[in-house]
């Protein structure tokens, strides 16, 4: 096939539009359109909004094409790069002397780990300490609405993961030259998400789409042999037996009727997530090697939904037809911080996203439609193990960067009294609490309370934010307009702890593998999901070897 990069349309077009345009590149009409490889926006000219497309196309004179457009970097031969499953026996383990994989959480990492275990034959085991994802969604909104935390099942915990309440952004800026990339789309595509996913430059599924896809997932896994257990939390594991390959009993513990059962596994996965701290204490007290890991802490900043649209692509009437304008901002502090939008979520919510008692944490989210009245975006701010050291949490070692965001986050449950606090950018460099909002009303899931939001966080980072916001102002006319809304706190940006591993995947303790977010290997969606399949064909090749 011929891939043909750089072919521009008017914002309204269809694809005789985009046929046109190839015809006049390649000076034939003798080809069929195969598949639209990335779909994105050019609104670099306001006055002249534009598509842009790259596709594959089957052409009848293919070479010819190919030699008259050799210094046109725009044409180029593509082949394209599927995915095979490097095992695949429905009876593997029949031919085994080897336990079950037990697969630790049922986020993106976990989800994909055993789907590929599952699908290679090897029928694991996941335990999920939160419940499936109809039963999280009402705990979720009681939540919301004023019911006590649930510290087991919330924003963070239950199937899906972290990721169930966010936007279902999938763009990633990792590289994967085995197709793991686009298997992860293509399985997505295939449990329900939006088949646009495939070629948006910015793909995103919503919560509302991704919620059905994780049940689609669900059924699959358990069709293909693996096992799925809710409310399942994973308590603590010893070594049963020392052999060329150990084998481990996990302790899991019903959440619901608090009775302990025990699994035995030659492979444990841990895909624990990045707010798993109860456990991550555990591996430590487990001698697990472990390590300290900076990450970013701050604020979420909401805007209104049209002033985004119209800064970034202006006011035609073509402008009307586009989806949701996003942004993506970085600064370096005068104090040498990096300063970064994160999670950006066009129209949509700010989400109480806590889930320990009496500690306030914020997130953004999106449904799949994009058209809340705000756009929202995190603005942080790096923090290092050195951050922690100096704020006096040295002496808890690898959890320094744990105890630091409970310091952070206990200090926001304590400004809102248990609501989210809330405060204008104006009132925010006064360093005085907000009595009244302007405009910009907070569209917040959950209850939420004026305050101030530099009670909350370290000095440091206040300034630096206040640094950033005023900056993104020259980039983006309006983001540090007085009433624009902040929140707080952000501070769950990535794992503040990486579980050690080698280039096997593998932890030097043998049969442990650490996986995804929680593990410190992956930042979203779609790289934890990859990050699972990793696992999953390390964990395949381990039990395999003779």
């Amino acid at each position: 096939m011929i891939r043909i990069s750089q072919i521009k349309v008017p914002v309204i077009h269809n694809q005789e539009t985009i046929k046109a345009k190839i015809e006049k590149i390649i000076k034939s009409n003798e080809f069929t359109i195969e598949r639209i490889v990335k779909k994105s926006i050019d609104a670099r000219n306001k006055q002249d909004l534009m598509y842009i497309y790259t596709v594959d196309i089957k052409a009848k004179y293919q070479e010819k094409i190919l030699s008259k457009s050799s210094d046109n970097n725009n044409i180029m031969l593509t082949k394209d790069c599927l995915y095979q499953l490097p095992y695949s026996n429905p009876n593997q383990l029949i031919h085994l002397d080897a336990e079950r994989p037990i697969v630790i959480g049922a986020g993106p990492a976990g989800y994909f780990c055993g789907l590929y275990l599952a699908r290679m034959g090897f029928k694991p085991i996941i335990f999920e300490r939160g419940m499936k994802v109809e039963e999280r969604t009402n705990a979720v909104e009681n939540f919301w609405n004023g019911e006590s935390i649930n510290p087991e099942c919330n924003v963070s915990f239950g199937e899906g993961g972290a990721g169930t309440f966010s936007d279902g952004k999938l763009n990633t800026g990792i590289k994967d030259k085995m197709g793991r990339i686009n298997a992860v789309i293509k399985d997505f595509i295939t449990f329900g998400a939006p088949e646009d996913i495939e070629y948006l430059n910015k793909p995103h599924i919503g919560t509302d789409e991704l919620k059905k896809v994780l049940v689609n997932m669900r059924h699959e896994i358990i069709n293909l042999g693996g096992e799925i257990n809710f409310n399942s939390l994973f308590i603590d594991y010893n070594i049963k037996c020392s052999t060329d390959k150990p084998i481990y009993t996990a302790h899991i513990k019903n959440s619901i009727t608090g009775e302990i059962k025990k699994y035995n596994t030659n492979t444990l996965i841990l895909a624990i997530g990045h707010s798993a701290r109860d456990t991550f204490k555990m591996l430590c007290e487990n001698q697990l090697p472990m390590e300290q890991k900076a990450f970013a802490i701050g604020v979420r900043i909401e805007h209104p939904r049209e002033m985004i649209d119209e800064s970034q692509y202006g006011t035609s009437s073509e402008a009307s037809r586009l989806p949701a304008a996003d942004y993506k901002m970085t600064f370096r502090s005068s104090e040498g911080r990096s300063v970064y939008s994160f999670c950006m979520c066009p129209g949509g919510f700010v989400v109480n996203a806590s889930s320990d008692e009496n500690q306030s944490v914020v997130n953004g989210m999106s449904n799949h439609g994009r058209d809340e009245v705000n756009s929202n975006s995190a603005i942080v701010v790096n923090v290092t193990p050195e951050d922690f050291e100096r704020e006096g949490f040295g002496e808890y070692g690898v959890l320094a960067g744990v105890e630091f965001q409970k310091k952070y986050e206990a200090l926001a449950y304590k400004e809102g009294n248990g609501a989210i606090p809330v405060q204008t950018f104006k009132d925010f460099k006064a360093n005085i609490p907000t009595k009244k909002l302007g405009e910009i009303k907070p569209n917040i899931k959950g209850n939420y309370v004026l305050g101030n939001i530099n009670n909350c966080l370290p000095v440091y980072v206040n300034n630096a934010i206040i640094e950033g916001i005023s900056y993104y102002d020259s980039k983006l006319s309006g983001f540090a307009r007085e009433d624009s809304v902040l929140s707080g706190i952000e501070s769950r940006t990535s794992s503040p702890v990486r579980i050690i591993r080698d280039d096997t995947f593998m932890s030097s303790v043998k049969g442990i593998f650490p996986c995804g977010e929680g593990a410190g290997y992956a930042g979203g969606i779609t790289s934890a999901a990859v990050d699972g399949i990793k696992v999953a064909e390390a964990c395949a090749t381990y039990l395999l070897e003779e």
